[in-house]
This record gives C-alpha cells, structure tokens and sequence, in this order.
C-alpha cells in the first residue's frame, strides 16, 4: 500500500481526533469529580449527625484522580505519536496506526502523571478540602 500524502494528512486528523477525546475525558471527569463532591458536601449538611458521606467522597476522589492521570498520559502519548508521523518521512510511518507503544518509554509513566503539578494542584486542593471539611464537621475547629 502506497502511503501518499493525503494519507498522511488523514493520519494526523486521526490522532488529532483522539487526542481532542484524551482532553474532553479529562475536562469531563475534573467536572464529575467536583459534582460528586458537592453533592457529598451537601448531604453531609443535610445530616450534620452523620459525617460517613465525607468519608466516603474521599473514594471517588482518589479514583478520579487516577483516572485523571491516565487520561492525561493518554492525551501526551498520542501527542509524541502525532509529532514522530509528522516529523517522519511517509515511506517509515505505519500507514493509519495509532500503536503508541513506540512513544510509552518516551512519556511519564501514569503514576508520575499523577503527581505532576498541574493533577496535584486540582485533585490535591479537593481531597484538602475533604479533609478540611471532615474536621469543621467533627468539630476539630
């Protein structure tokens, strides 16, 4: 199969493609998580005699946060593979794929991606105000 220009233009639409649905999943879940929370925030002052609410929303938290960095690493893999089709000759690039396997070694790996600052700063500032909140609730201030 001759792997033309046109194709390589239609790759990249391709991994552009699935890099807009990496940053969408991302943004929607930071929208979920902080719905989710709320919630547990409200039914929490619903029934200030029961705190289990508080306790709970700690769960979704840290597996939003997860998730989060997953789909953040996923988002920076097609990126690396995005720039090496762009970057490579047409005769080298595998007409149409979107294995990343290539680029994984190049890219933090999920749990490093969990800790890079710009994940801590949101998914950090919500689990802190969880456990604020558990403490005003307990009567600690």
């Amino acid at each position: 199969m001759k792997y033309e220009q046109d194709d390589k233009r239609k790759h990249l639409e391709f991994l552009q493609l699935a890099i807009n649905r990496m940053a969408s999943n991302s943004f929607i879940l930071k929208g979920w998580n902080i719905t989710l929370i709320v919630g547990l925030f409200a039914l929490t002052l619903k029934d200030l005699s029961s705190s289990s609410y508080l306790y709970l929303a700690i769960l979704p938290a840290l597996a939003f946060w997860g998730l989060d960095a997953y789909y953040l690493r996923q988002e920076k893999l097609f990126r690396g593979l995005y720039n090496s089709v762009r970057k490579t000759k047409r005769k080298e690039i595998d007409p149409y794929s979107l294995n990343t396997n290539k680029i994984s070694e190049k890219v933090e790996s999920w749990f490093c991606t969990m800790f890079s600052p710009t994940v801590v700063l949101l998914h950090g500032s919500v689990i802190l105000s969880i456990m604020i909140f558990i403490i005003i609730i307990k009567g600690g201030i």
